[in-house]
């Protein structure tokens, strides 16, 4: 299918949607007594960075467009937050941990350095 919107043509759309499905995959592993807590605010934390880049890059200007991916930027780290309360519970192995860890660092570099690049 060929693509008609903007942001699917984004890199960092792209991994953020790859990213999502990474997290959602992970999480339905969560003890059930998480699934309204944790795995609820992981998930929509997850989600939302994708949904931001999309958001924003649509008939915005630069600015709004840096905005809506500054959120994207802090549900990331929204993101790592709860990957960290995760690992601690032991709800992921410390190699899943580190796997979606650096996933996430690439994510918000490739996001940052795309903002970067807007005027």
């Amino acid at each position: 299918m060929e693509t008609k919107f903007k942001f699917e043509k984004l890199t960092i759309w792209r991994l953020a949607m790859d990213f999502a499905e990474e997290i959602y995959t992970s999480s339905s592993t969560f003890p059930k007594v998480e699934q309204f807590n944790l795995v609820s605010q992981v998930n929509r934390a997850a989600d939302s960075i994708a949904l931001n880049i999309s958001e924003g890059s649509i008939e915005q200007s630069n600015k709004e467009f840096k905005r809506f991916l500054n959120y994207a930027i802090r549900s990331i780290a929204e993101v790592v937050t709860c990957l960290y309360k995760a690992k601690n519970r032991n709800y992921i192995t410390e190699e899943r941990f580190t796997f979606l860890y650096l996933y996430s660092f690439e994510l918000m570099n490739k996001t940052l350095a795309f903002k970067a690049k807007l005027n």
